[in-house]
């Protein structure tokens, strides 16, 4: 059957995203795991999750109904339901894109992408960023996320594919973090 890319539809679909995203959360990982592969941040819940998608559904891929990638779209609309974010919407403000601030841009952010331990280094990354790009571009100029220093596997990733760092900033915690974007009005 392989592996299909689309957008999430159901409540199943979401449930997977959120089986795959707590596999990948740092404390339940390695520390080597988490320096080698990458890891996520944010841990979501159902509701939240489904809030995200009734604004703009996600990008998953799935081997036999099985959530094994995803892309997370989320808007700023969405700017204000995660507090550990909050800050990140608030540099938006600051940073400036041709110009302008961020802010002002219609942009999409990615809440978070993830791909299975089983299922790296087989270009699932960049086949989900491409379905993310066919999906929103009409719609968005750019597409913006953040990336934890600690995880130089997701900047060099998110690089490969064409973002390119626009900020850096140390949140609160003294944890360093990386602003890219993805400009789709220049490919």
């Amino acid at each position: 059957m392989g592996i299909e890319l689309g957008l999430s539809k159901t409540t199943s679909d979401l449930q997977g995203i959120l089986h795959l995203q707590t596999a990948n959360l740092p404390q339940n990982i390695s520390d080597e795991q988490a320096q080698e592969q990458g890891f996520v941040t944010v841990s979501h819940d159902l509701d939240l999750l489904r809030e995200f998608h009734d604004i703009e559904p996600h990008i998953i891929a799935k081997e036999n109904d099985t959530v094994v990638a995803y892309v997370l779209a989320m808007t700023a609309a969405s700017k204000d339901t995660i507090p550990i974010l909050i800050p990140m919407f608030q540099i938006f403000e600051e940073i400036m894109v041709d110009g302008r601030p961020v802010s002002e841009s219609t942009y999409l952010v990615v809440g978070q992408v993830c791909v299975s331990k089983d299922h790296r280094g087989m270009g699932l990354f960049d086949r989900c960023y491409e379905a993310y790009r066919e999906a929103f571009q009409d719609r968005y100029d750019f597409v913006i996320t953040e990336v934890s220093d600690l995880n130089p596997r997701s900047i060099r990733a998110h690089e490969r594919l064409g973002f390119r760092e626009v900020h850096r900033y140390q949140a609160e915690n003294g944890s360093e973090w990386v602003v890219v974007l993805w400009d789709w009005r220049k490919n």
